[in-house]
C-alpha cells in the first residue's frame, strides 16, 4: 500500500482528536502526530478550526510547531529553536525524513555532503544508516546509494502538504503544462494529416504508373501480334510463288509437254501435199 493511503486513517484520527480539544490540551496531540512513525502529512489536521483559533494566542506556539512539521525542515528547526518547544527524539527523527523528501522535491541526485549538512550527520555510514532503516524501509522514498559518486539517486519520494501560496504556482506549471500538451497535441494531428495526405497521393501515384505499366504491356503486345501477322503473310505469300514456280518448271520439263527449239530442228519434216 502507498504511504498516502497508509496515512488516511491515522489523518482522520488526529482531526477527530483535534476537533475535540482547545488551547493548550491540543499540545499533546500535536506531539503525538508529529511523532507517530507512518504520519507524513498534517495540513488536514491544520485546518481543523480549534487548531486555526490558536493563532495569535499564548499557545500559538503549537500551532508554529505543527506548521513546521507541515512545510518546514530540520535546519528550519535549528534556526528558529530558541521560540519552538523543545523536540523528542521521535519527532527529531520524524523532522529529518521529512527534510529529505524536501530535498528530494527539486533534486533527484542527492549529494551526500548536503545531506549530511542538512541533517547534522557526522559521518557516511551513518547517513547510508539513516536513509536505509529510516526512510527506504518506512517507504517514503525510494533510491539507490552510490558510494562512488557519494551521492543518492532518488526514484521516488512521498509528498508534503503544500505550503502557503505553493498552490497558485503549481497551478500555473500545471497551466503551461496544458497549453503545451494541447499544442503538441495540435502538431502531433497535423503531422498525422500530412501522412494520411502523403499516402492517397502515394498510392494513387503508384495506382498511375500501374496503369501506365498495363497500358505499356498492352501496346507491345498489339504490336507484336500484328508482326506476326505480317510475317505470317510474307512466309505464306513465298510459298505460293515457290509453288507456281515448282508447277512452271514441272509442265516444261514433262516429256509430251512443249518441245523446245533444238528438239524441234531435229525431227523430219513430214511433207505436204496439194490440197486436190
Amino acid at each position: 500500500m502507498d504511504i498516502e493511503q497508509k496515512q488516511t486513517e491515522f489523518i482522520d484520527h488526529f482531526v477527530k482528536q483535534a476537533s475535540s480539544l482547545k488551547g493548550s490540551a491540543l499540545s499533546s496531540v500535536f506531539t503525538e502526530a508529529t511523532s507517530h512513525p507512518s504520519l507524513f502529512a498534517f495540513s488536514e489536521i491544520l485546518a481543523v478550526p480549534n487548531v486555526v483559533e490558536l493563532e495569535g494566542t499564548e499557545h500559538s506556539v503549537y500551532l508554529d510547531l505543527l506548521r513546521l512539521f507541515a512545510y518546514g525542515t530540520w535546519s528550519d528547526y535549528k534556526s528558529n529553536s530558541s521560540r519552538l518547544p523543545e523536540l523528542g527524539s521521535d519527532q527529531a527523527l520524524k523532522l529529518k525524513q521529512l527534510t529529505v523528501l524536501t530535498l528530494a522535491e527539486t533534486n533527484k541526485v542527492l549529494a551526500y555532503d548536503q545531506l549530511m549538512q542538512e541533517l547534522d550527520v557526522t559521518n557516511v555510514r551513518e547517513l547510508e544508516d539513516f536513509l536505509i532503516n529510516e526512510c527506504m524501509y518506512a517507504g517514503i522514498v525510494r533510491g539507490k546509494l552510490d558510494q562512488l559518486r557519494r551521492c543518492f539517486e532518488v526514484q521516488f519520494a512521498a509528498g508534503r502538504d503544500l505550503r502557503p501560496g505553493q498552490l497558485g504556482g503549481m497551478i500555473r506549471t500545471l497551466s503551461n503544462w496544458l497549453t503545451t500538451s494541447d499544442n503538441l497535441l495540435v502538431s502531433i494531428q497535423d503531422k498525422i494529416k500530412w501522412a494520411d495526405n502523403m499516402s492517397e497521393l502515394d498510392k494513387k501515384h503508384r495506382k498511375d504508373v500501374e496503369d501506365r505499366v498495363e497500358e505499356v504491356k498492352k501496346s507491345l503486345s498489339m504490336k507484336d501480334g500484328r508482326s506476326k501477322g505480317v510475317t505470317f503473310l510474307e512466309v505464306t505469300n513465298c510459298e505460293q510463288a515457290n509453288i507456281d514456280i515448282r508447277e512452271h518448271e514441272e509442265i516444261y520439263s514433262e516429256p509430251g509437254g512443249v518441245m523446245d527449239y533444238e528438239e524441234d530442228r531435229s525431227r523430219p519434216k513430214r511433207r505436204r501435199h496439194p490440197i486436190s
